[in-house]
């Protein structure tokens, strides 16, 4: 197999006009298609897939039924303010590590979003597997 990289990453999700508000709107995704049941979000990368869940969504957070969203942002206590003027659940606030700063909100369906703003090249010392998406 020669996987290239990610294209896309689906989201099931329970109300799609609240998440394309909130992936749109919120976050600040763009559309780049958009059908009857089926909403392509990007801006580099990998390709964020809003789809109507066929089922009731789990109730619990993200972290309990295994899908975190990671987002790289430039200055993570602003879009956390932002965030929080808008009435996002901060799931988790910033806090520092050696690869940068992290926070983690929560979607409409309450899937985490995993904020991430990396330390500077000079000082980054990536630690072994972590990426600064981790939600624990």
């Amino acid at each position: 197999m020669n996987i290239r990289h990610l294209g896309s990453v689906i989201i099931a999700v329970s109300n799609l006009e609240k998440s394309i508000k909130f992936y749109n709107e919120i976050i600040g995704l763009p559309i780049k298609n958009r059908r009857e049941n089926w909403v392509e979000l990007a801006k580099q990368g990998a390709t964020v897939i809003l789809h109507p869940a066929t089922r009731p969504i789990n109730t619990g957070t993200s972290i309990e039924n295994g899908i975190v969203i990671g987002l790289v942002v430039g200055d993570i206590g602003s879009a956390i303010e932002e965030l929080k003027a808008q009435n996002v659940p901060i799931y988790r606030d910033t806090v520092s590590h050696k690869t940068g700063k992290n926070a983690i909100v929560l979607d409409p369906d309450k899937y985490m979003i995993s904020l991430f703003e990396p330390a500077p090249p000079d000082t980054a010392k990536q630690a072994q597997g972590f990426h600064g998406f981790a939600p624990l």
